[in-house]
């Protein structure tokens, strides 16, 4: 027998070697407190990033868009750095585990995505935080799609005291971007705290806030079917007008069926970013007698993604102008991923004297510090008119 394998080599047969399953990962010591083994947002809002491997040759953790810092291997086997005093906000990061991207298995906050690796992580003492405020109410609605054939989910935001006796409400229809879920706003947006302050700060109107799932994965238009080269020749186009169908047929319908709301368009506003902001785009501009009110952040443009009917009524600048009450651009200065797209929105809206507000994040790139504070600034800006 043991010249079998010499001989089947030498005959040029190939034989894999036997793969084994790894034992169980090992646990942090169980007379210690978890805490010492977690990430931790410490009393001068430094974070404590922790990662328990002890089989781990490297670790690092890399916080927002910042260079990956290299983590320190204890004697317990945990991996550990800490950052110096942070703003109040709501950070992404993640750690390299000699060499594979983990999310944070310490905490409970992943980044709502369709393929999750990204962690969350909250310094309190913003607009973000919980506050002992009146709370609106968060649904999670499950409907059926004529449109798309399919069952689809919405979050549904109630503002504090609503009732179906209610006077009708506003509506505003907010889109995630590319790769996220529809909990991307909920969760990592914090949309609903957003809400519930400024309301208590009596900043803006009361609304009901709806937010629909962005990716509509109809047949031709499955994310994760396209090589990122394509998504805009191919991928956006086709599922911006799924997604259209399903607002206009499905959405719309519906929240007018089972909520107290404003049937006009100054009583409906649409919003989103990055792909949500190509939505936004779409359904506002290519029904001006439905929304009143249009906003993209750091949105995807016609500059890269053709749409004939957003071109064409781009080529109305009276029409846009006498329908919307306001048409809101935001992006970041440094942001690589769209900024040729809002640079040829921007430069078309001027030189064709359609009314718009602008605005532009000094040093940041396509991150969530642009898209809250512009959720922020837009919230106090709707259904006022």
């Amino acid at each position: 027998m043991r010249l079998l394998f010499p001989l089947l080599v030498a005959a040029g047969c190939v034989m894999s070697a036997p793969v084994f399953a790894l034992d169980a990962p090992a646990s942090p010591p169980a007379g210690q407190p978890l805490k010492n083994f977690v990430t931790s947002v410490e009393k001068d809002g430094s974070i404590t990033f922790r990662l328990y491997a002890p089989s781990a040759k490297a670790v690092s953790v890399t916080l927002g868009s910042r260079d990956p810092i290299a983590m320190q291997r204890g004697d317990d086997g945990t991996w550990s750095a800490k950052t110096e005093v942070l703003k109040p906000d709501l950070y992404e990061y993640y750690f390299n585990v000699d060499g594979f991207r983990s999310i944070d298995t310490g905490t409970n906050a992943p980044k709502p995505q369709r393929q999750v690796n990204t962690s969350l992580i909250l310094v309190p003492g913003s607009i973000l935080d919980i506050r002992n405020v009146p709370h609106g109410d968060l649904r999670l609605v499950t409907l059926h799609s004529k449109a798309l054939d399919s069952e689809r989910q919405m979050y549904v935001y109630t503002p504090p005291g609503y009732t179906d006796s209610s006077k009708p409400l506003p509506v505003l229809y907010l889109y995630h971007g590319f790769g996220d879920t529809v909990g991307s706003w909920v969760l990592q947006g914090r949309a609903p705290q957003i809400l519930d302050n400024l309301l208590a700060e009596k900043k803006i109107e009361p609304m009901i806030v709806v937010i629909p799932d962005t990716e509509t994965d109809v047949p031709n238009a499955i994310a994760e079917n396209f090589p990122a080269a394509d998504r805009r020749a191919n991928f956006y186009p086709a599922n911006a007008e799924a997604a259209d169908r399903e607002l206009t047929e499905d959405l719309i319908p519906y929240v007018k069926k089972h909520y107290r709301v404003r049937n006009e368009a100054s009583g409906r506003a649409v919003a989103g970013l990055s792909q949500g902001g190509y939505q936004a785009l779409v359904s506002g501009l290519s029904h001006l007698d439905t929304f009143g009110w249009v906003a993209t952040f750091s949105g995807v443009s016609t500059t890269t993604v053709p749409n004939k009917t957003v071109d064409a009524v781009l080529n109305e600048p009276e029409k846009i102008n006498k329908a919307l009450h306001n048409f809101t651009v935001t992006v970041g200065s440094k942001d690589q991923v769209v900024g040729k797209d809002v640079a040829g929105l921007k430069a078309t809206l001027d030189a064709k004297k359609i009314k718009h507000e602008y605005h532009e994040y000094p040093d940041l790139q396509h991150e969530m510090d642009v898209w809250r504070p512009s959720l922020v600034a837009f919230l106090q800006e709707v259904f006022k008119k």
